[in-house]
């Protein structure tokens, strides 16, 4: 698959997940700061199409983009540490809680974005509950893999794949867009 058609469509504060064409949803979720939106700009070739901030935490809102016209990325806020008061941080993740345990909107399949360096988090593994739990089809997707040598990015890659071993993890940078074809490729599979 070539993405050769992206567009921002809506963004969402409330509940109302639905879009009158019924096309499936792709979603993306992530820790602030492991580069989301980062992701979805390389995916569509695009450097501005979803607006990145220094601050962490700073998309309030769920962001759907149409792409080539027969799907949806949907890019919700990171969940963990942002710049904001913890009763709007609650807010987020209660957001995304209801999207994925009770929209009918239902996506197709959730990545999971992931800092490489870091690995999955205690947040990660409870997102990861919840996904299972609600038999989500889930790919974790490892970013800034251009941050390591090709030798620790492997390392690190076979880790978070032991820690996870019944989802297929994969290496990704935003920066160069080195496993851009095997990404879009599993994106494809959902659709």
């Amino acid at each position: 698959m070539k993405i050769s058609k992206a567009e921002f469509i809506k963004g969402v504060i409330g509940d109302d997940y639905s879009l009158k064409d019924n096309l499936p949803h792709i979603a993306f979720f992530g820790r602030s700061n492991a580069g989301k939106s980062s992701v979805i700009n390389s995916l569509a070739g695009k450097k501005d199409l979803v607006k990145i901030s220094k601050v962490p935490g700073k998309t309030r809102q769920a962001d759907f983009f149409r792409i080539n016209n027969s799907f949806y990325l949907v890019d919700f806020p990171g969940y963990g540490y942002a710049k904001c008061s913890i009763s709007k941080r609650n807010k987020i993740i209660k957001r995304i809680f209801w999207y994925v345990e009770f929209s009918e909107a239902r996506p197709k399949a959730v990545f999971l974005i992931i800092d490489v360096n870091v690995g999955l988090t205690a947040l990660d593994w409870d997102m990861l509950k919840i996904l299972e739990a609600n038999k989500h089809q889930v790919v974790i997707v490892a970013n800034k893999i251009d941050k390591l040598s090709k030798e620790a990015a492997e390392k690190q890659l076979s880790l978070i794949q032991e820690e996870a071993p019944d989802i297929l993890v994969l290496g990704y940078s935003a920066k160069t867009s080195e496993g851009k074809d095997e990404l879009t490729q599993k994106i494809a599979s959902f659709i």
